[in-house]
């Protein structure tokens, strides 16, 4: 298959790609960038700007698409930008993708997505979601991890502390507070793309472990 993977800098991105690159399942993957991946003979990975996506491209043509785009309000400096990572990028790579016939749409969620949420974080989440649902793709997969063990290029401060505390408490804890780990969510997206089951689909946090 002819996969489209979008964040594949990040955390859980990165886990996908390499995942990717060894299934035999996997003929291509295309990962749009802001900066250059290592190369690879499967791998396409132009460099984009995500305020300006290429409508024209050829590798919006996919058997599907992984989103695993997202930022932090820190990172963001504004809930505006923070939206615009978080929500409006992943819906235009989706609407771009669902224009070229890419019909399998498989997303980095969070745990706690909702729209009607008072929590910012969880209502962009829950946009989202509830504006992926509306585009029509045959097979859309929402993954809500909730934290996800890994590490990351920049530094979390509170996610750390949350992390360590975890995995301490993780065995005496519900299995949706328990720590996600990364390989386990980059595999549940994949897995979601490939198989490409018709309807809506949300794979929780406790399915993660």
């Amino acid at each position: 298959m002819k996969l489209l993977l979008v964040g594949a800098r990040g955390l859980v991105g990165r886990e996908v790609l390499r995942l990717a690159l060894l299934d035999a399942r996997v003929s291509h993957v295309a990962a749009p960038v802001r900066k250059a991946l290592p190369p690879h003979p499967k791998l396409d990975a132009p460099l984009v700007d995500f305020d300006r996506l290429p409508a024209d491209a050829s590798w919006w043509q996919a058997d599907a698409v992984i989103c695993t785009l997202g930022t932090t309000m820190k990172a963001a400096g504004t809930r505006q930008l923070f939206r615009r990572v978080d929500h409006d990028y992943p819906l235009a790579v989706a609407r771009l993708a669902l224009a070229a016939g890419t019909r399998t749409y498989a997303l980095n969620s969070a745990a706690g997505a909702n729209a009607a949420s008072r929590i910012f974080y969880n209502r962009v989440k829950g946009e989202l979601e509830r504006d992926l649902e509306a585009l029509g793709f045959d097979s859309l997969t929402h993954v809500r991890p909730g934290l996800i063990g890994g590490e990351r290029d920049e530094v979390r401060t509170g996610e750390g502390a949350a992390l360590r505390i975890l995995r301490v408490l993780g065995p005496v804890l519900p299995r949706r507070w328990r720590i996600n780990p990364v390989h386990r969510i980059a595999g549940a997206l994949l897995e979601a793309a490939i198989a490409a089951a018709p309807g809506v689909h949300v794979v929780a946090s406790e399915r993660l472990l």
